[in-house]
């Protein structure tokens, strides 16, 4: 079986410091059985959001929800995002249909999930 990583990228590593410890390894349990479906399966029970050839799943941990990809060498988390910054997201841009379709016809979502691949802050936060 080859390596396999699960990587934070700077934005979602912040976002998960900022959690208390018992939400981080409540997030982090999660993450177990992981690897094996990604390397398995076409993450079917995962939100999915296509944009311009890209593609971002999603899975809720409690009120929280984890925005990731896949990578050669396993998965890339870009976003930990609470459910009520999702919910305020959802009601400034005016989404009127389920959220993953929503989100991924949704330009500013992927400012940003791009913002936090480069490093860079959430635009308009």
């Amino acid at each position: 079986m080859r390596p396999f990583q699960i990587i934070f990228n700077p934005t979602s590593a912040a976002e998960l410091s900022r959690m208390p410890k018992e939400l981080q390894l409540e997030i982090l349990g999660n993450f177990r059985g992981l690897p094996q479906e990604v390397m398995s399966t076409d993450l079917e029970r995962f939100g999915k959001l296509k944009r311009a050839g890209k593609t971002l799943h999603r899975f809720r941990v409690g009120d929280y929800r984890v925005y990731f990809e896949k990578h050669e060498l396993g998965l890339v988390v870009h976003r930990i995002l609470g459910k009520n910054s999702l919910k305020d997201f959802q009601f400034r841009s005016s989404l009127p249909m389920a959220e993953d379709e929503a989100l991924a016809e949704n330009p500013r979502f992927w400012e940003m999930i791009e913002a936090a691949r480069s490093g860079g802050s959430r635009p308009g936060a």
